[in-house]
């Protein structure tokens, strides 16, 4: 199925049910008085969280939904029935907004969420409840109110702890294949990935991470170049950026200047999206595909990368060299990122308790 990480659809709560006017009518009981009842609220519209789903694919076949409305009162102050709430599955991860105004609505983030986002009318009076002593036959009754209705922006950013991020072909869908139980296409042309793949990565027992790998960024990206800005954003929820780089480009450009292009197009995409904070998110360098190279000039070939990127205080504070595809040093690569992983969750629980 076609990845959709965007969709535009049009909610619409039920109607409250109108009040009734009614009086009532039995032998032998003159002037029985006002017996209208009140009529039934409208139904509202929730989004909820659904784990089997992981595109908004479905958003493109239907754009409009209804709740349904509440029923009218009647005689005998019998009160109309409510209208039931629709509850439209969303995947897990889905940011919502308000079409036309820009406001966010909410985030739904967990599977089993709801998140109102059209309130239900409420429902009309019927007659029997204007009456009072000096008004003993009350002619008149209230409508139900509208419900809202809304034209809602979808957007899904897939929750991952550890995302991927390189120029096309710098090995990240084999990474993310030999170390998760992802199977993304693997293969030696740019733009093999064209959509977002999740995989979870179990370095140790009962221990887990979510890793995400999207499609490669390239210069120019924040103006519209390639595919890899449009799911930057997927990356915004992550706790650690994993920054691939190949060591042995077949065209022999350097290394360095790729590293410097990446980081160039965070800047740009940060800037663009107020309140990102991408550009400052934790990234670690990794040093790809050290099987292309002989033994004997790997260490060189790393070393001068390292040097170039200090020289410019562009260095990251963790560097790694592995083969993805021979598995060397992945292992030792997932085993850090799970214990900082782990001491990230343990501070944000310190903080926590501290401002308690």
């Amino acid at each position: 199925m076609k990845f959709v990480d965007e969709a535009k659809i049009k909610v619409a709560a039920g109607d409250g049910g109108n009040g009734c006017v009614s009086f009532r009518r039995e032998k032998y009981i003159p002037k029985g008085g006002p017996d209208g009842g009140d009529g039934g609220d409208g139904g509202s519209v929730y989004l909820q969280g659904d784990t089997g789903l992981n595109t908004l694919a479905d958003f493109r076949f239907q754009r409009s939904y209804r709740a349904e409305r509440g029923q009218n009162g009647m005689g005998s102050n019998c009160t109309g029935k409510s209208g039931e709430d629709l509850i439209i599955p969303v995947p897990v991860g889905t940011l919502v907004r308000d079409a036309g105004t820009g406001e966010i609505i909410g985030d739904v983030v967990q599977a089993g969420q709801r998140l109102l986002v059209a309130k239900g009318g409420f429902h009309g009076l019927g007659n029997a409840r204007f009456k009072s002593s000096t008004n003993r036959t009350p002619r008149q009754s209230k409508p139900g109110t509208p419900g809202e209705v809304r034209e809602l922006e979808l957007e899904l950013n897939v929750l991952a702890d550890v995302g991927l991020l390189g120029l096309p072909n710098a090995g990240k869908s084999t990474l993310i294949s030999v170390v998760s139980n992802a199977r993304p296409k693997v293969a030696d042309y740019p733009f093999t990935t064209l959509h977002p793949n999740l995989g979870v990565v179990s370095p140790a027992p009962h221990q887990s991470f979510v890793i995400a790998d999207i499609p490669g960024v390239i210069e120019g990206a924040a103006e519209g170049v390639g595919l890899g800005i449009q799911f930057l954003k997927h990356l915004s929820r992550t706790r650690l950026l994993l920054h691939l780089v190949d060591v042995a480009p077949p065209d022999g450009h350097d290394p360095a200047e790729d590293v410097r292009t990446i980081v160039s197009e965070l800047d740009k995409f940060s800037e663009a999206r107020e309140g990102s904070e991408l550009a400052s998110r934790e990234r670690w360098l990794v040093l790809n595909k050290l099987d292309l190279l002989p033994e004997d000039a790997r260490e060189a070939r790393c070393a001068a990368i390292e040097d170039s990127l200090r020289q410019r205080g562009e260095l990251p504070a963790r560097v790694y060299r592995i083969s993805a595809a021979n598995r060397e040093g992945t292992e030792a690569l997932m085993y850090d990122i799970l214990n900082y992983l782990d001491e990230q969750a343990r501070l944000a629980e310190d903080e926590v308790d501290a401002a308690k």
